[in-house]
């Protein structure tokens, strides 16, 4: 389980390395104020390097980081970004272990930052038991892409962040795969604000798992698969979604597309479309706030193609 400590201890250790990303004020939708957070603009173009800097510095505050092995992940894209990246500003090597469904460009990127890139299977599940058993092996530290305290403590971040920015708010939106994000935000804003998970129908794994009384296996497939792709939710994130009240909320592919193109046209803003089912929420009426009711959307990424607009 994840607390505000927890939150509060991961965002100082990790002030230096990571961004303060901005809040931007998008004026009244309908009869609410909204704004959008901004965290697509964080280090690596999305939130992850939060979570990612927070494993690597507890693991070197503890002894566990070996400078010649380093850190191994298992992600189609943002996760190992974020660790390949926060590896590196560390000075130890790092070895990513992605599916082939993986975007190219996340995977060009992984080889930029220096990463070394390990691709097989035809989805995350396969990339994550092959970078479990190569860390039993090497010694390497595991870095969960979404289940592990101190990657969600890290990213919970981003909720300090929008109760520092906007004290009022009632409500944050944030979208859902694994639910690391949302449950640092749940328990950075516990008490504080309404937090609303937002996911694809084609990748329901917070709604299954509140439905069901506990994570299970979902379906994995839609437009926003590459970034809300994981198969179940993170204990983690179970736990805080269920303590914290967290609302579930499904979003069609359609209004995912629409949000990506309604933020780029009306605000020059560029995410990848799982960040847009977060903003597809308000669009399609699968969230309605009340007259009054200040809204933040976290746009969590911008790890996306341009030729696919």
């Amino acid at each position: 389980m994840v607390t505000r400590e927890q939150v509060e201890e991961a965002y100082s250790r990790t002030a230096a390395w990571v961004r303060h990303t901005p809040m931007a004020a998008s004026g009244n939708e309908g009869t609410y104020p909204l704004w959008f957070k901004c965290e697509y603009m964080q280090h690596t173009g999305s939130f992850k390097a939060r979570g990612a800097f927070n494993r690597l510095l507890t693991a070197r505050e503890n002894g566990e980081l070996n400078p010649e092995v380093g850190v191994v992940v298992a992600s189609g894209g943002n996760a190992g970004l974020a660790n390949a990246y926060a590896a590196a500003k560390l000075g130890v090597p790092a070895t990513v272990f992605v599916p082939e469904s993986a975007p190219a460009n996340k995977v060009h990127k992984l080889y930029a930052i220096g990463a070394r890139v390990v691709q097989g299977g035809s989805e995350y599940a396969e990339a994550y038991a092959a970078a479990v058993a190569f860390a039993a092996e090497s010694g390497a530290v595991y870095c969960h892409a979404y289940d592990q305290p101190e990657i969600v403590a890290g990213a919970g971040g981003v909720g300090l962040e929008v109760m520092e920015q906007l004290p009022d708010v009632d409500t944050i939106l944030v979208a859902v795969g694994g639910g690391g994000l949302m449950g640092g935000i749940a328990a950075s804003t516990e008490g504080r604000a309404r937090v609303v998970g937002v996911e694809p129908e084609t990748v329901p794994t917070l709604h299954s798992a509140l439905a069901h009384g506990e994570p299970v296996d979902v379906p994995v497939s839609g437009i926003a698969a590459d970034s809300l792709g994981a198969r179940r939710l993170g204990e983690i994130g179970f736990g805080v979604a269920r303590r914290t009240g967290v609302q579930s909320v499904l979003v069609t592919d359609q209004y995912i597309i629409e949000a990506r193109r309604r933020l780029w046209e009306g605000h020059r803003i560029v995410v990848e479309h799982g960040a847009a089912a977060a903003y597809a929420a308000l669009l399609s009426g699968a969230y309605a706030p009340g007259a009054g009711e200040k809204v933040a959307v976290v746009l969590c990424g911008a790890n996306t193609d341009p030729a696919h607009f």
